[in-house]
């Protein structure tokens, strides 16, 4: 299978929507952070990448095709040097609405205490506190302006390394046609998904909690 779009976006960008969209285009499977949390033992490979190990990005995307949100989207650079011919896709939204949505959802995890390292939980949260809180925000995420200045820089450098050509910068609100005319696909004659709101994330947030809770 070749490997076709790298997502550059940061989560909540509308990436689980994205994802939907790219399988929907036949651009998949597409790499999220569900797989992730579907596949325990991927963690693993993530937590050695975000700690500068030598990783085999063949081997960890070999049964996908495109790959959006975070963990992946904290290394778009070296997934473009290794895959030239993958195209890259770099999700966006109005910032001040993607800093409410992320506090809202993602910070609850990213911003709690490690579980013991015997956990079956340590891992997952390890490489997601070390690749989201640590090595993006420096740990500075409540700090909404400072927050807000890494993630339009992060649009800007995305932007001024790959070609234009190779480059689109999307909104999920923009539908079908310009993500259909980047990879030269037909509309699908079905709607552009639209999951994972803010208050679907907190249903599922609170219904995990409630299920650890009864453990």
């Amino acid at each position: 299978m070749s490997f076709s779009v790298i997502g550059a976006g940061f989560g909540r960008t509308g990436t689980l929507s994205l994802k939907g969209a790219l399988e929907t285009l036949g651009v998949g499977p597409c790499y999220h952070m569900v797989e992730v949390q579907n596949n325990p033992t991927h963690s693993d490979f993530w937590r050695s990448a975000a700690d500068g190990g030598h990783v085999n990005w063949d081997t960890m995307f070999e049964n996908y095709d495109s790959t959006v949100d975070w963990p992946a989207c904290h290394f778009w650079k070296p997934l473009a040097e290794h895959f030239p011919q993958a195209k890259v896709l770099l999700s966006v939204r109005d910032p001040e609405k993607w800093y409410a949505s992320v506090s809202n959802t993602i910070y609850k995890f990213f911003s709690q205490p490690l579980p013991d390292e015997s956990s079956k939980e340590f891992a997952h949260r390890y490489m997601t506190q070390k690749i989201i809180a640590e090595l993006t925000f420096s740990n500075r995420f409540t700090d909404k302006e400072f927050a807000i200045s890494v993630y339009e820089k992060h649009i800007e450098t995305v932007k001024n390394t790959i070609s234009e050509d190779r480059l689109l910068v999307f909104n999920v609100a923009d539908g079908w046609l310009p993500l259909c005319d980047f990879l030269n696909v037909p509309v699908p004659d079905v709607d552009f998904p639209r999951v994972n709101s803010t208050a679907e994330f907190q249903q599922m947030f609170a219904k995990k909690a409630l299920q650890q809770g009864d453990n």
